[in-house]
């Protein structure tokens, strides 16, 4: 039995981790010659939502180092990868430094209160360890999961996240 608690950073980046490997062999999965195939008309492609599910690491630095964010004030465009190395390199790179972010963040970053806004019009304020935990973890799992459907309804194979799937 563990004498002390592990502390709040050690918890994440061990998730970080385990999670990355996961999230990794199913990344490595995606079929580069069916990037536009989307479900639904309503449903991103599956190249979007394949880089959505990467680019989900990169906001351990928005969560964490900032104290909001303000979309009025952003040019954001998704990241173009147009192979499954670049995907998975850009996948690796932002799980790298989301490590590092909590490698050398203090602890008392988490209580602090963080905004998501729009310009005047504020979407929420929350600590940031709960942000962290929607917004960087559960936002990442929701995802990964419609990844998962999408590949599913290609008919390719899925990887073990959890245990057994109906391929292995």
């Amino acid at each position: 039995m563990e004498t002390q608690a592990k502390s709040k950073t050690e918890a994440l980046i061990h998730e970080i981790k385990q999670e990355a490997v996961a999230t990794r062999n199913l990344l490595a999965l995606v079929p580069f010659d069916k990037l536009e195939y989307k479900p639904h008309e309503k449903s991103m492609t599956l190249k979007r939502l394949s880089v959505h599910v990467a680019e989900i690491n990169g906001w351990w630095k928005e969560c964490l180092v900032h104290d909001e964010l303000d979309f009025s004030k952003g040019n954001f465009t998704p990241k173009e990868c147009n192979s499954v190395e670049e995907l998975l390199a850009y996948h690796d790179d932002l799980v790298e430094k989301s490590i590092k972010i909590l490698s050398d963040i203090n602890e008392n970053e988490f209580q602090k209160p963080w905004t998501m806004r729009n310009g005047d019009q504020i979407y929420f304020t929350a600590p940031k360890a709960g942000v962290v935990r929607t917004w960087c973890m559960n936002h990442l799992y929701h995802h990964r999961g419609q990844l998962t459907v999408y590949l599913r309804l290609l008919n390719v194979p899925l990887p073990s996240m959890y245990g057994p799937t109906a391929d292995m």
